[in-house]
């Protein structure tokens, strides 16, 4: 198993080989950022039965495409099992099955992986389960090759289906703060009430929204332990300071054009959605919250995976794979919480066009606030190139030791970076994408 070339997470590989080893199979766990000679050369040698392929970020996906055909290069016959967030049934049956004639399966998740492994390792099941998935990858291409197809504008066009401001008519927030700031060692005992629970119970695969879950019929004891397991080892992070907290904003003058934001000598570019929504309908583009002159544009970059790994292999030199991978999962609770903390102080205090904010942690979880953060990697500004912009803006690097692999993923994991915006219009969407 492992986390391909360019992708640092690996809270649910780790979970998966934990479930896995506890039923009984030898698990070779490559770690992260694993190329796929390393990957292909250590099966080969080590005899595998079966190939594990891990990620988070969007890039990864091409990379399993590479492994995959690389696979079919080499002559390899094993399974290839396809797993992690940003994978899919439809991603995996269109781009990854086609490159690898071996058997290819994509695992929705830990719980299960086992029922799929006990089928490909037992000779009078896997005959039938390889020829059941190919069926259904089959039908999903068939199925997407009868789509209609989606109607999509010429850029033009959907520019003048712009989400439109009347700034003539919108005095816009002048920050009280100006330039970057950036926090070295911020307070872990600060971020404790800013924490979401429900993704912690979510990375253990229990379904549902705290405080509810903890007294769900079917979870609850499974629950009420993890969560007490949560607290006490987040307990004894905030008291010993184990990790350590950084964070780096700014806000600086701005101003756009089309889908082009420019602030600071830098060219922003957020593409623009032109999906045929109707005409009575915007087609989006983050720049079309920024006003054509004398705006600003705000900027983050967040972490507290800084002492991460000094605990993990604390707890990994003691054979304690429940804690190494806790830890991680808290550490990414608490750098959201660190990033939900910032702008809030960002919209109350340093920006301050919410000055007079009285929001309670549901409604931040809920995003009750003015104001977006997206961030690179998503929906509405897929790219992930565009942190290189942040990067060097914000001297990211030197002043919070968050740095960006080959595809651009933030090390140490758990980190987030992103923008402010302040329109009080400014909202989340999703720009379609190419081919899936």
């Amino acid at each position: 198993m492992a986390t391909v070339k360019g992708d640092v997470h690996d809270i649910g590989k780790n979970i998966v080989g934990v479930v896995l080893g506890c039923n009984g199979y030898d698990v070779i766990d490559l770690g992260v950022m694993v190329p796929s000679d390393k990957i292909l050369s250590t099966a080969r040698n080590e005899g595998a039965d079966i190939i594990g392929l891990s990620g988070l970020i969007t890039p990864s996906l091409d990379e399993m495409v590479h492994v995959a055909a690389e696979m079919e290069r080499l002559e390899f016959n094993i399974p290839l099992l396809i797993g992690g967030a940003t994978t899919s049934r439809k991603h995996t049956a269109v781009k990854i099955e086609g490159n690898y004639t071996g058997p290819t399966v994509h695992v929705i998740d830990a719980s299960r992986a086992v029922g799929v492994v006990s089928k490909l390792m037992n000779e009078d099941e896997k005959s039938d389960f390889v020829a059941g998935v190919r069926d259904d990858f089959k039908q999903i291409r068939v199925t997407r090759a009868k789509k209609t197809a989606i109607t999509t504008l010429s850029m033009g066009a959907a520019r003048k289906r712009k989400f439109k401001v009347d700034w003539s008519n919108y005095p816009v927030p002048k920050p009280n703060f100006q330039g970057v700031k950036v926090f070295e060692d911020y307070s872990l005992d600060e971020l404790v009430d800013y924490i979401d629970w429900s993704p912690f119970f979510h990375a253990w695969e229990l379904k549902g929204v705290y405080p509810k879950i903890l007294s769900n019929e079917k979870y609850r004891d499974e629950a009420q332990n993890l969560f007490d397991d949560g607290q006490a080892l987040l307990q004894r992070i905030v008291t010993e300071k184990s990790l350590t907290a950084k964070a780096i904003i700014s806000i600086h003058s701005a101003q756009a054009e089309n889908e082009t934001v420019f602030s600071e000598g830098v060219e922003f570019n957020f593409p623009r959605q032109q999906v045929d929504k109707g005409a009575d309908q915007p087609n989006y583009s983050l720049a079309d919250f920024i006003a054509p002159k004398d705006d600003f544009l705000g900027m983050f970059a967040v972490t507290t995976g800084h002492g991460l790994e000094e605990i993990v292999k604390e707890f990994e030199d003691q054979n304690d794979d429940y804690n190494a991978i806790m830890v991680k999962v808290l550490a990414d609770r608490m750098v959201e919480a660190l990033a939900e903390r910032m702008h809030q102080r960002v919209r109350k205090e340093f920006w301050g066009y919410a000055s007079d904010e009285q929001i309670n942690t549901e409604g931040l979880i809920r995003e009750k606030y003015v104001g977006i953060r997206p961030a690179p990697g998503y929906p509405a500004c897929p790219s992930h190139e565009e942190k290189d912009k942040i990067w060097s803006l914000l001297e990211v690097e030197k002043n919070t030791g968050i740095t960006l692999t080959e595809t651009r993923a933030m090390y140490p994991a758990a980190s987030i970076c992103g923008w402010y915006f302040s329109h009080p219009e400014s909202r989340y969407f999703s720009v379609s994408k190419i081919g899936l």
